[in-house]
């Protein structure tokens, strides 16, 4: 692993991981002859509208599978979910070790990924992040504070406020429903989005910021 580059493209930031060290960019200035140029291979999640060339600089693209040991993908066409999904799900496995998980990335879009003690994928849901919310009405003002139990008392503060309230109690709601339904469940969120919203969150959880570059980790070490 040592040789190697671990690299996490998202819509909005880019993570990679080489010699235990991580690394953040935004993706838009994100470049693959900035990266070290002795690894033999670079081995990418990539889910953002950046595209490369595969055939180049030793970059090897991850997509989902079928499979990972006794986990399955609910997909039918398993490449069809997104790869940074499928790794996030990865990391919660080997957490959990045969426990059932709900895996949530909380960034420019918001995804629930529900998987099984029996490792069997129940599918997941993907909604807009808070900045995608927030552009639904581009001629609305917005600003970063992130409230939800207050009244706005002008449409900055109304539509800031108002979009936050629907995000959090759309996620606490639909986890909630899961929980109902599946005891003895594991949580895990990532997602640049989390500091926004973590204080409002109402169930247990583990937040890790890298779980998808530990996910890309082990389906190196173990599918690679």
């Amino acid at each position: 692993m040592h040789s190697s580059i671990l690299v996490d493209i998202g819509n909005t930031n880019t993570k990679w991981t080489f010699e235990g060290d991580y690394f953040i960019s935004p993706t838009v200035n994100f470049e693959f002859d900035k990266l070290p140029s002795c690894p033999k291979k670079i081995w990418v999640s990539n889910v953002s509208l950046k595209s490369f060339d595969p055939g180049e600089n030793h970059i090897v693209l991850v997509e989902s599978q079928e499979s990972y040991k006794s986990m399955v993908n609910a997909y039918s066409d398993p490449i069809s979910l997104g790869s940074d999904r499928w790794l996030g799900m990865i990391a919660s496995y080997e957490i959990t070790q045969g426990k059932s998980f709900i895996f949530l990335d909380i960034g420019t879009a918001i995804t629930i990924d529900v998987v099984s003690k029996s490792g069997t994928h129940q599918g997941g849901l993907i909604f807009p992040g808070i900045e995608k919310l927030r552009q639904t009405f581009d001629n609305f003002p917005v600003s970063s504070t992130c409230c939800i139990n207050e009244l706005g008392r002008s449409t900055e503060e109304a539509w800031s406020n108002g979009t936050i309230s629907l995000l959090v109690n759309t996620i606490n709601h639909k986890i909630g429903k899961i929980k109902e339904e599946m005891s003895d469940v594991s949580i895990f969120i990532t997602g640049g989005g989390y500091s926004c919203i973590q204080n409002f969150i109402d169930f247990d959880h583990v937040y890790n910021e890298n779980l998808v570059l530990d996910g890309l980790e082990l389906y190196v070490n173990n599918m690679g």
